[in-house]
C-alpha cells in the first residue's frame, strides 16, 4: 500500500470551497482505499488530507483521470499553499483489509 497524509491551507474564508472541490467526484479513483479531506481544527483556512491507495503507481495515475484534472483546475486559483507532504506504508486499519 501507498500513503500521503498533506496540509494544503487556502486562500483566507475558502477553506470550505476547496473541501467541496477536493470531495466531488472522488469515487471514481481505481486503486484507492481511502481519501480523507479534514478541517485543521487550530487554522481556519488549513485542510488535511490522508489518502491510502492500493500502490504508488494507482496514485500517480489518478493524477492523470479527467476528474481529477479538472479538480486541480478549479481548485488551483484558491489554493494558498502547500504546508506538509508525507509519504507513508500503510500496513492495514480498519477498512484497509490486511
Amino acid at each position: 500500500m501507498y500513503g500521503l497524509i498533506g496540509k494544503m491551507k487556502a486562500a483566507a474564508g475558502q477553506r470550505d470551497a476547496l473541501i467541496a472541490i477536493l470531495l466531488d467526484g472522488i469515487d471514481a479513483m481505481p486503486g484507492c482505499l481511502s481519501y480523507v479531506v479534514a478541517r485543521d481544527p487550530k487554522d481556519a483556512d488549513a485542510i488535511w488530507i490522508s489518502e491510502v491507495w492500493d500502490s504508488q503507481g494507482s496514485h500517480r495515475a489518478s493524477l492523470a483521470l479527467p476528474s481529477v484534472q479538472a479538480a486541480i483546475a478549479k481548485a488551483k486559483p484558491i489554493i494558498a499553499s502547500f504546508e506538509e507532504h508525507h509519504e507513508t506504508e500503510p500496513v492495514g486499519g480498519h477498512g484497509l483489509g490486511g
